[in-house]
């Protein structure tokens, strides 16, 4: 078997978080492949290594004295080496490093060097060989990631270690600058290497004992999902749940390799799989519940609108000549509406409202604003009877409107829009309906 283990900031933010995840590594010997993230904040009010690393560029951007912050985060891993007892530098790294910043060379180097600097300390630590992926995560000379030549060369570099440590966050363009992703950086290195070396499991550590049915800051102590799979995942990522972002999830996704999230803190904690597909039953009808405030409706009415081919893409054409992308169209027989992005919308309003009369030609439109959208998912859904009643039924004790109710194909979502001020109301009135009930 094999396992890649990702590690994020606040696991590696001190010499005592890295015991823990040297702990957790030697635990399980078939952990052959880590990903670290750079250190994250020691305590509140901390600052991020790579905060640390931009402010310090900037410096050296702005031809100002730099060698007080760099020194600072020189520091920071001292700190970690002296704690974790150590016979080892990264002198000659932060030399390499500040000669780099002097020539400004580029904010991406200097971001990606506290990934660079705590896989150094990992490998040294560990007893694991250094890979860097500057030399095997590949970018397009338009900056690009090049999954392709990526996969081929990690693949062959990873095939001579039977351990290895690989920094998350970046690689380099084919002449050799340092390039960043832009999003859930080491999460997508993590998954890339699991792919490259075919791993059994890609286990993803963090501060958090995996994801939970709903956001805690709505839900007081919610319950924690044991199994979700990428196609739940992806509608509650989608509707704001941000456990990992979807990048992140591609490369495994495409080999069928499970994700678990766990929790460096509590390494026992079984955490959440992330999975292609299971007969694991969910402990409850749905799986999770997301949404997100910040939505508006268009409302166009047009008697026969049924009968009239086009209706539908003349009223979308308007929005796409507009350059506005659409979240929902739920429809009638002389009605159409289409939920929109209200801060993509607003400024646009009325060429839009223009647009649809111009080429649809509609009896009456009707806006309304300050709308919110909850998914409830869950593969327990399918088929089962009564999940849109219970909903209603709560959100009905609870005198919260439904806008609006849209239900995909695959009976494994159900969209509710409500308007923003009811929208905590009513995530934890589903939430109760289905878990609290239990």
């Amino acid at each position: 078997m094999k396992k890649v283990v990702k590690f994020g900031g606040s696991s590696l933010a001190s010499a005592a978080q890295f015991q823990k995840v040297g702990a957790i590594i030697r635990e399980d010997y078939h952990r052959a492949y880590v990903v670290p993230s750079a250190p994250g904040k020691r305590f509140d009010g901390d600052t991020k290594v790579t905060d640390m690393l931009y402010d310090c560029y900037a410096l050296a951007v702005a031809d100002e004295d730099f060698s007080e912050k760099l020194n600072a985060i020189r520091a920071r891993y001292d700190e970690i080496i002296n704690g974790l007892s150590l016979d080892f530098s990264l002198d000659d790294e932060f030399q390499v490093i500040a000669e780099n910043f002097s020539k400004k060379v580029g904010p991406d180097y200097a971001a990606s060097r506290g990934e660079y600097l705590s896989g150094k300390v990992m490998a040294a630590y560990l007893g694991f060989t250094f890979v860097d992926p500057a030399e095997t995560i590949r970018f397009t000379d338009n900056g690009e990631f090049d999954a392709e030549t990526t996969q081929e060369i990690m693949s062959k570099r990873l095939s001579k270690y039977s351990n290895a440590v690989i920094p998350g966050f970046y690689g380099a363009m084919k002449n050799g600058r340092v390039k960043t992703f832009s999003r859930g950086g080491s999460d997508i290195t993590g998954s890339i290497v699991a792919k490259a070396v075919r791993a059994d499991v890609y286990e993803n550590w963090t501060d958090v004992s995996g994801m939970l049915v709903a956001d805690p800051r709505i839900v007081d102590n919610p319950k924690p999902i044991e199994y979700v799979t990428y196609k739940e995942l992806r509608e509650l990522a989608y509707m704001g749940a941000t456990v990992l972002h979807e990048d992140a999830i591609f490369p495994v996704r495409q080999e069928n390799i499970p994700i678990n999230i766990r929790n460096t803190n509590v390494p026992e904690d079984p955490g959440t799989w992330i999975v292609g597909s299971t007969c694991q039953k969910s402990k409850y009808i749905i799986t999770g519940i997301a949404g997100k405030k910040g939505f508006c409706s268009v409302n166009v009415e047009k008697d026969m609108m049924n009968s009239e081919v086009g209706f539908g893409r003349k009223v979308l054409q308007a929005f796409e000549d507009c350059g506005i992308s659409f979240e929902h169209m739920p429809t009638g027989i002389d009605t159409l509406t289409v939920y929109v992005h209200q801060d993509d919308f607003v400024d646009k309003e009325q060429n839009v409202v223009s647009a649809i009369q111009r080429l649809a030609h509609p009896d009456m439109i009707d806006i309304e604003a300050d709308l919110a959208l909850i998914a409830v998912v869950g593969r327990g859904m399918k088929s089962q009877k009564g999940t849109a009643a219970t909903i209603f039924k709560q959100l009905s004790a609870r005198d919260v409107n439904v806008k609006m109710i849209d239900q995909g194909s695959s009976e494994q979502n159900i969209i509710i829009g409500v308007a923003n001020r009811d929208f905590e109301t009513a995530i934890k009135a589903i939430y109760n309906g289905f878990v609290k009930a239990k």
